[in-house]
């Protein structure tokens, strides 16, 4: 019986931690290739963003667009956090030594970013949605094929 119970306590301690996600787990998963499927910024449609390609390699990020390095830097995750925060922080470029802070939803195939990237003076998003005078752009992407 006691057996019985410490087994369960188990599972429901694992299930927990799967839950959450751990920065090295949602590392791990978020690794590769993504591209932007839709992108919206305070409030509007962010037609300028289609096409761009984020891409996880190790602890740093890039994007690009038709073949062309628009951004680059190290990136940071924070699964235990509701909702689960993302930063990039800018280590080349016009944008070095700043920093984007976001929130993250991972769920398969999927990665959707909410930041502050319009404009950095702003806080972090709480939520997943824009509105006028944000300064958020909320960006869904798919995992690109190889």
């Amino acid at each position: 019986m006691r057996a019985g119970r410490i087994l369960a306590a188990m599972v429901g301690l694992l299930g927990a931690a799967i839950a959450t996600g751990s920065p090295a787990q949602d590392t791990g998963m978020i690794q590769g290739a993504w591209t932007v499927v839709s992108a919206e910024r305070d409030g509007k449609p962010a037609e300028d963003v289609a096409g761009h390609r984020l891409a996880f390699s190790g602890d740093t990020f890039t994007i690009q667009h038709e073949g062309h390095t628009l951004y680059r830097g190290t990136y940071s995750v924070d699964p235990a956090r509701k909702p689960a925060r993302i930063d990039f922080r800018h280590t080349e470029g016009p944008l070095k030594g700043k920093t984007w802070k976001g929130i993250y939803l991972l769920e398969s195939d999927t990665l959707k970013t909410c930041d502050n990237a319009p404009n950095m003076g702003k806080p972090r998003p709480a939520q997943f949605s824009t509105k006028a005078g944000s300064g958020h752009i909320l960006i869904v992407f798919k995992r690109a094929m190889q």
